[in-house]
């Protein structure tokens, strides 16, 4: 084995002088574009920084933490929907598309956030829904007041198999039948998540054209770009063909389990993806996919067959692998394969929080610190979730009463909604984190008094301070911001290890995942390297070309002669 692995990096080193070529072919430029070399954070308004006291968060309070961010290393933010909403899915319920709900601010708070984060050369992304609209915006309030309403085709419309009975079996996310009836009509509406949100037409031209202008309007206010939500549900079957049901299952809300085999990923998504990229384009500006797929070449689909749909589709397999060196060795490796530029993430608004989905219980913060070595060294653009940098933890309502989020309510308690992961931001130990002087809208958890901005700024051991120490490598390091990514030691089952290469810079990155002691063998001398040296590391030591790793250690160092 050790002999192989010697071989192997022989190669790797004899085609160092390859890489600039080999990263110019995969890039278009020797150079990368912003998005490329950005680091994004994903901020949920409602929850990151209350400026006005009235227990929700707003676009002030984002403003008022911007040097935080600068400092932490963000170069982009993604904020989630703070468009007008009635707030039944938080937001994601648009009643419109050209201004910010009241709770949020006004256009000139969104306008000098967006001058403020210029200033700090951060950029700004929203999140734009492009699937379905609030049966509150005034679009849908035309189309159900008659059969000849001017937008009565901007949505899905059809008659009932008979009294009583929707057009065919498709069932909501949220639980429950995906067709609502509306007796203005007499007849029923779609729509693939809540009943308040009615899915758009997007065969109509008019519907593509309205949409397409509104990322226009926003781009002209600064917007970098958009996080395109639920792009694979765009499209159904104008046949409404009934979805395939796997027998005798139910799902969390008591529906049959369907195959959603017509009215997801159809392939006209794509059509409309290549259309937003050229709007998208003429600003410079990079469109970030939520893609749920279930393998690597769904994925791939979203970049499009020359790069002309999708920059970022998010990797969002990434949040499902188990914590194995194994399984994100062999899942990384699919990825590069892939031909695209790699989005990893690792948590969001909608997804149990890192810290405890790969934590054991004991070693959570440890952990933390790998996942973070993982994603922030890897090749490709990272996706950060606010708190994550500081351990936040998921801390789901304890009662139905207490729960927010739509789906929590209704699949209560077999589905606990998505509370947990959204709670306020933890700045300090003072009331209610620091977040808020009035009654939050969701509980502060009480991990903010061990887990918080404030004391882990003043701990050089937190997992906030580790963040810092990696962004900040990140971002001036060459081998991680333009270098090749080669796998090393592969065979190892608890040690995930790889070189990031760049003309005559290597870094090495190990990590161990295993919580055992790990002594690693990295023999570079037959390459004319005598050792690594220790840039960020944790629980990890190197004597010449023997890396040692703690339980959950990290080493990244860079290869001296």
């Amino acid at each position: 084995m050790k002999n192989l692995f010697r071989a192997l990096l022989i190669l790797v080193f004899a085609c160092a002088s390859l890489v600039p070529v080999c990263a110019q072919q995969a890039n278009g430029a020797d150079r990368h574009q912003w998005w490329q070399d950005a680091v994004f954070y994903e901020v949920y308004p409602r929850s990151f920084a209350d400026s006005n006291n009235d227990g929700v968060g707003d676009l002030n309070g984002i403003a008022s933490k911007l040097d935080y961010l600068k400092d932490l290393g963000v170069d982009a933010i993604w904020i989630t929907p703070c468009f007008p909403s009635p707030q039944v899915d938080f937001g994601y319920d648009v009643s419109d598309y050209e201004n910010i709900d009241p709770m949020y601010g006004t256009l000139a708070d969104f306008d000098n956030l967006v001058a403020q984060a210029k200033k700090r050369n951060i950029r700004v992304i929203l999140d734009f829904v492009v699937n379905h609209t609030s049966d509150q915006h005034k679009w849908f309030l035309d189309s159900k007041s008659s059969k000849t309403a001017a937008r009565r085709d901007w949505y899905i419309w059809r008659d009932g198999k008979g009294p009583g009975e929707p057009p065919n079996n498709w069932v909501s996310d949220f639980g429950g039948s995906a067709w609502q009836f509306d007796p203005t009509t007499n007849q029923y509406y779609y729509h693939y998540f809540a009943r308040q949100q009615p899915d758009l037409n997007w065969r109509n031209p008019a519907v593509k054209k309205a949409m397409f202008d509104v990322t226009r309007w926003w781009y002209q206010r600064g917007v970098a770009g958009f996080r395109l939500d639920a792009v694979d549900t765009l499209f159904e079957d104008p046949n409404l063909h009934d979805n395939p049901v796997v027998d005798h299952e139910k799902n969390e809300f008591g529906d049959p389990v369907e195959i959603n085999k017509y009215n997801d990923k159809l392939p006209e998504v794509h059509d409309v993806l290549r259309q937003l990229r050229s709007v998208a384009d003429q600003s410079d500006a990079v469109l970030i996919g939520e893609t749920w797929t279930s393998n690597v070449a769904e994925l791939k689909q979203y970049y499009g067959l020359h790069n002309n749909e999708l920059q970022m589709p998010m990797d969002l397999m990434f949040t499902k692998l188990k914590f194995s060196a194994p399984v994100f060795r062999e899942h990384i490796r699919n990825i590069n394969a892939a031909g695209g530029w790699p989005v990893y993430v690792i948590s969001n608004h909608d997804i149990v929080r890192s810290y405890d989905r790969y934590g054991d219980g004991q070693h959570n913060d440890q952990i933390a610190k790998v996942m973070a070595a993982l994603y922030l060294t890897l090749r490709g653009t990272p996706i950060m979730y606010y708190g994550e940098e500081i351990g936040m933890k998921t801390t789901p309502p304890a009662r139905k009463e207490d729960v927010k989020d739509p789906i929590g309510r209704t699949g209560w308690p077999k589905e606990k909604g998505r509370d947990g992961e959204r709670t306020p931001m933890q700045w300090n130990e003072s009331a209610n984190a620091g977040f808020t002087q009035a009654t939050p809208w969701l509980p502060v958890p009480p991990t903010y008094k061990t887990h918080n901005v404030a004391d882990e700024s003043r701990d050089p051991n937190s997992i906030l301070d580790f963040y810092k120490q990696l962004l900040k490598l990140r971002h001036t390091n060459p081998a991680l911001l333009d270098g090749s990514y080669t796998a090393v030691n592969e065979q190892d089952p608890n040690v995930l290890a790889y070189l990031r290469t760049y003309k005559d810079q290597s870094v090495l990155v190990a990590l161990n995942m295993s919580n055992a002691p790990q002594k690693v063998n990295f023999d570079l001398s037959p390459n004319g390297f005598s050792s690594a040296t220790p840039l960020v590391a944790t629980q990890a030591s190197a004597s010449g070309h023997i890396v040692s790793l703690e339980p959950f250690g990290v080493f990244v160092g860079q290869l001296t002669k």
